[in-house]
């Protein structure tokens, strides 16, 4: 007996209805997915390294491709001045004095007779009490994969990668480790004279691969900007040709940034090629400043280990389709701190971090305002001067002397231990930091200081007091 037509269209409509709820269309699936997060964190690269940034020698087209399609933020700093306290506040989420670390041991460096101070004691390492980044996506169910430079701790896996390659607690790749036979841990040798830069981005698209069913996190921490500046001689020879601009004018270091660049397209290629572009969320940023004996970040101060602005600005990229407006910008003051609670938040993990000394970007990433905060660096340590450098800093023979910094709005106060001596600084009007308004403006001066004590006060701030009985003023 045939079913009247009706019933018929009925049954079949049922049985689509059945099908469909058993089995959600891949749109439906990638609609509920939780991103993909690739991280990438260039080692050294200053703030104007870069095109997007103003460069106009660097060469780096897919960065600039990159910033037309996400978020760039004009405001962006490091945690801190150099790269392990830089990377141990982004992967924890800490600011210095709550992890201890300041520098690359140790703390007290350059002439022990020119130390008017005994230097805060420095941590290594990350505590392995700590709930790291990739520890906290993890329990929101990510793969982890970290390729290149960690010094966060000795072993990757035991903070929370599942995937480590090139990385333990070696800062740099060594004297000509650039080029195969490396120099780094966990990692084989490739053919020689290969590149570590191809040679890790090579191992972060096999990654991208093996797991693009699945939903994974993605560190991709180059060794490169950092020394030994080596690029590969053909592009070496590709920047010797062209005239240098504004203090930015080596070719070997052209060199490798072109290089950096070529490769963060791959990796973004990678990620198009595996269906996986428009659920990914693609940071890209600096560990700290640039050297400026090797690129000069004008009209930006001093460079890498010091704490007026070439130290700590950076350039900064968010790209994530679909949330954040392509060819986007913002001015508000954020840090690599801030990369915790975002992820966090967007992750929606079963554990979170119990404390976390940034804030949630969300706010601005999807068009809105973030609520007025400071930012602040904290520094009990020396750091010397580069040799035979010229880096605007305070006085000739370090980057850095012990002290803190607070950055509230337009306006930077930096405060040193050894003399108490202060700097004020308005960024909108001088971000050369070239004249100190402390004396001008007392009443700014009076209230930044005070919220700066306040804030080391809450986070425990350890401030150097003792005083050197090696110190001698006639070897200033």
């Amino acid at each position: 007996m045939t079913l009247p037509i009706s019933k018929t269209f009925c049954v079949a409509l049922l049985l689509i209805c059945a099908l469909h709820s058993c089995k959600p269309s891949k749109i439906d699936i990638q609609e509920h997915k939780k991103p993909n997060i690739v991280l990438i964190n260039i080692d050294d690269l200053g703030y104007k390294d870069v095109g997007f940034m103003g460069s106009q020698y660097y060469e780096t087209p897919n960065l600039d491709a990159l910033a037309q399609e996400g978020m760039i933020f004009y405001n962006a700093y490091a945690g801190a001045a150099n790269c392990a306290p830089s990377r141990a506040c982004l992967i924890s989420g800490l600011n210095t004095p709550r992890h201890g670390v300041y520098t690359v041991s140790p703390s007290d460096r350059g002439n022990t007779k020119t130390r008017k101070l005994i230097p805060i004691k420095n941590t290594d390492h990350l505590n392995d009490t700590i709930f790291t980044l990739p520890q906290m996506l993890k329990s929101a169910g990510y793969i982890t994969g970290s390729f290149g430079k960690w010094h966060v701790g000795k072993d990757p896996n035991t903070q929370g990668i599942d995937v480590n390659v090139g990385g333990s607690a070696k800062g740099n790749p060594g004297k000509g480790g650039y080029f195969s036979p490396y120099k780094i841990d966990n990692i084989t040798n490739g053919p020689n004279d290969e590149y570590l830069t191809d040679r890790l981005t090579n191992e972060a698209i096999k990654y991208i691969e093996k797991n693009k069913d699945t939903t994974f996190f993605l560190y991709m921490p180059y060794y490169t900007v950092h020394t030994p500046i080596m690029g590969k001689e053909e592009l070496v020879v590709k920047f010797e040709s062209k005239s240098g601009q504004n203090g930015q004018n080596r070719p070997d270091y052209a060199a490798m940034v072109y290089a950096m660049d070529q490769n963060v397209g791959k990796l973004l290629n990678a990620l198009k090629q595996n269906g996986l572009e428009e659920n990914t969320v693609v940071i890209f940023t600096s560990d700290n400043g640039g050297i400026r004996a090797i690129s000069e970040q004008n009209p930006l101060r001093a460079g890498k280990g010091s704490y007026y602005e070439g130290g700590i600005r950076v350039p900064l990229i968010i790209k994530w389709p679909g949330k954040i407006k392509p060819k986007s910008t913002s001015t508000v003051a954020v840090s690599n701190l801030d990369f915790y609670p975002t992820l966090q938040n967007i992750t929606k993990p079963q554990s979170k971090a119990k404390l976390l000394d940034g804030v949630n970007l969300e706010p601005i990433l999807y068009g809105g305002q973030l609520a007025e905060r400071n930012l602040y660096f904290h520094f009990p340590i020396y750091l010397q001067k580069y040799d035979q450098l010229k880096d605007q800093g305070r006085d000739p023979l370090f980057r850095t002397r012990p002290g803190s910094v607070i950055i509230s709005g337009e306006w930077k106060l930096h405060e040193y231990f050894e003399d108490g001596e202060l700097e004020l600084y308005n960024l909108k009007t001088g971000i050369g930091e070239k004249n100190n308004l402390a004396e001008q403006n007392p009443t700014k001066t009076k209230q930044l200081y005070k919220e700066l004590n306040k804030w080391r006060t809450q986070t425990k701030a350890p401030v150097p007091t003792k005083a050197n009985e090696a110190y001698d003023p006639t070897n200033l």
